[in-house]
């Protein structure tokens, strides 16, 4: 277990060495939120950390459904019941309609999805809304209802699996050879990109990722990216293996 305070936000990682699996406490004046859970092996870090604040946990808000980012929603939720749980509409409407081309990309949804969540939702999110002092952003791309998150206050980006940083800086999809496993449960690469211009057009001061280290001043960085990706989506798809 591995964790990295940044501003109003610690970053928690599972397997930090070898398939990192990061999940995320943000302070607010009220309390704390938990982005995403990690897998069902991280629900002692997470309520370890949680009880080391002294802080009541008020919301549990998913970026996606996929199993590495939801497998200690239960064991969460029982240890703290009053917390609300937060899903985006078009994952929720995922998870209710798992049919492949249910979709605009008209592509099959990929990784691991339960066949509901553990719990009940108590709050569905679209773009614009706010969940204390972040702001969520419709970024689909990884999943079609994945979501990211800004923070107004420091103006990190928390973005899910729309981007990692583990393996190098990547737009869901466009897969990186050291960690091509986030491209392994990407639904479409295309949608991604948008995603990933929509973070961009916000101007982050830094990328908080499901996958890898957070990234401070990634605007240089995260322009390139989209560019690479960009290149990809005109080559053939047996022909988009990663290049640096």
């Amino acid at each position: 277990m591995k964790q990295m305070t940044h501003n109003f936000l610690t970053q928690l990682t599972t397997l930090p060495a070898l398939f990192p699996v990061n999940y995320y406490l943000v302070q607010e004046k009220d309390g704390l939120m938990l982005i995403d859970t990690g897998l069902s092996m991280s629900r002692t870090n997470i309520l370890q950390n949680i009880a080391a604040t002294g802080l009541p946990l008020h919301s549990i808000v998913l970026t996606h459904a996929h199993g590495d980012h939801i497998g200690s929603l239960k064991a969460v939720r029982d240890a703290h019941p009053d917390a609300q749980i937060c899903i985006s509409a078009r994952e929720l409407e995922l998870l209710k309609n798992p049919e492949p081309y249910a979709f605009e990309a008209q592509k099959p949804i990929k990784g691991s999805y339960p066949e509901k969540l553990p719990v009940n939702v108590d709050k569905v999110l679209q773009e614009g809304d706010m969940v204390g002092s972040l702001s969520v952003l419709e970024t689909p791309g990884h999943t079609p209802g994945s979501i990211s998150l800004f923070d107004n206050r420091s103006k990190m980006m928390i973005v899910g699996d729309a981007l990692q940083t583990r393996g190098g800086l990547a737009v869901a999809g466009d897969t990186r050879l050291l960690f091509p496993f986030p491209t392994m449960g990407t639904w479409d690469l295309e949608t991604g990109i948008a995603s990933a211009q929509k973070i961009l057009q916000y101007k982050p001061s830094a990328l908080a990722p499901g996958h890898g280290r957070i990234l401070p001043d990634p605007l240089p960085s995260l322009e390139k990216v989209i560019e690479r990706a960009k290149r990809k989506v005109t080559i053939h798809p047996c022909e988009r293996v990663a290049f640096y």
